[in-house]
């Protein structure tokens, strides 16, 4: 213990430590509270949406009773449907900085509406919102190079290798010492201020044990870079420069090329063609034999094919029926598009277990249920939703009941659902 802390008084001695610490000690605060402002934003947003709901809905209720005419509360109403944030989603923004978390749906074609804003993939570790997980993967190495880079050369430069190493507990010991010491500050520094967050957020004690530890590995990294470089007896400057190249091809370049080689890979749609496919199917409904529709409704959906036929007046089962035909004839270019995403993400996954800066923002992502999977999950309760919204107004459509006010308080609710 006498010997660490006569090391740790000699490295606070270091002018340059000292900046290099207090700056990480800042950077890893500013991004902790960047991180928590923005979750509660999200959270503030969430929990405004009951009465936005309420008015919305009532303004809708004062129209549609006048007629109580079931297809125009579903036409008019939409239903909101949100992500709330997880207890680590402020340490790993992930796909909620880039992707919608809240989404406000109606009981007509849904693909549009998922759609209408593209899926974005940011599966590799490219630069992104400034939080923690960004401080830990692009800055923490350079972190660890500025306190690793001298460990032995500046030693050697300055004449006192040799003493040292002969000195009782000197050697491999001394060295040992010493990395273990910078380690477990640059650790302490970006792991505490964490874990406070973390625990203040709600997150479970293994979250936050599997983070830290996830920390402590990739700083080790870095530290094992750095002491393979310093085996070639070059000068500190040479040292330096050589690992601030490896950092950059690391962490910046061969991440960059990978994601453009596995986007040629791995062709994927845009979401919005999807959403303009629905929409071309939709509109060119209008042109198409009423009876055309309704035979390719009830097709797919037999439980409604008892329903009257259709009068020379306009219906709204009609129009719901061409909007989910629409869907319906979307439906491959969906699971192509979810696919393609699917198998980008895999393939910077697989990428992750020999690039480490990759592997680590993906796992922060998937602990902090910010990943794409998390976004598609996310997809898919909003698909299961929309299901019972349907459902729900086409009972009142296909048998012509009449739509009153004790009827908006059946609707389905996001919140009533198990998957919401």
């Amino acid at each position: 213990m006498n010997l660490l802390l006569h090391e740790l008084r000699l490295l606070l001695r270091q002018k340059l430590t000292i900046i290099a610490l207090a700056l990480l000690a800042v950077l890893t605060v500013a991004a902790l509270l960047a991180g928590m402002a923005e979750v509660d934003r999200q959270r503030a947003a969430i929990a405004a949406i009951p009465a936005a709901q309420a008015e919305d809905i009532g303004a809708v209720a004062d129209y549609v009773l006048q007629t109580e005419d079931a297809g125009s509360a579903a036409y008019y109403s939409f239903h909101p449907t949100w992500d709330a944030p997880g207890p680590l989603a402020f340490a790993a923004l992930g796909m909620r900085d880039v992707s919608p978390f809240i989404l406000r749906v109606r009981s007509l074609g849904l693909e549009a509406q998922i759609h209408d804003g593209d899926t974005f993939n940011p599966e590799l570790a490219l630069p992104g919102r400034f939080d923690w997980a960004f401080v830990l993967v692009f800055l923490a190495p350079l972190f660890v190079i500025a306190l690793f880079h001298d460990l032995v050369s500046g030693e050697r430069e300055a004449g006192r290798q040799r003493t040292l190493e002969a000195l009782p507990r000197g050697g491999k010991a001394l060295w040992r010492r010493r990395t273990g010491l910078r380690l477990a500050l640059l650790w302490a520094l970006l792991g505490v201020p964490f874990a406070i967050a973390a625990i203040a957020e709600g997150a479970g004690a293994v979250a936050i044990a599997t983070a830290l530890l996830l920390t402590g590995a990739y700083l080790l990294f870095w530290v094992g870079v750095a002491a393979l470089v310093g085996r070639l007896r070059w000068s500190s400057t040479a040292n330096a420069a050589a690992l601030a190249g490896l950092w950059l091809v690391l962490v910046l370049v061969v991440p960059t090329l990978a994601h453009v080689v596995i986007n040629r890979a791995i062709p994927v749609a845009q979401g919005a063609e999807i959403a303009l496919a629905q929409r071309d199917a939709v509109n060119g409904a209008w042109d198409i034999p009423r009876e055309e529709t309704m035979d390719r409704f009830y097709a797919n959906h037999p439980e409604w094919a008892d329903s009257a036929p259709l009068g020379p007046e306009f219906h709204y089962k009609w129009y719901l029926a061409f909007h989910q035909n629409g869907d319906e004839s979307v439906a491959p270019q969906v699971r192509a598009y979810r696919t393609g995403l699917e198998g980008r993400d895999q393939a910077a996954r697989a990428l992750g277990w020999v690039l480490p800066p990759v592997g680590v923002q993906a796992l922060l992502t998937r602990l902090a249920d910010t990943d794409l999977t998390a976004q598609l999950a996310y997809q898919d309760r909003i698909r299961a939703f929309h299901e019972r919204l349907r459902i729900f107004y086409y009972g009142y459509l296909f048998t012509d009941r009449p739509f009153t006010a004790e009827d908006f308080e059946r609707a389905p609710r996001w919140e009533d659902s198990p998957a919401g």
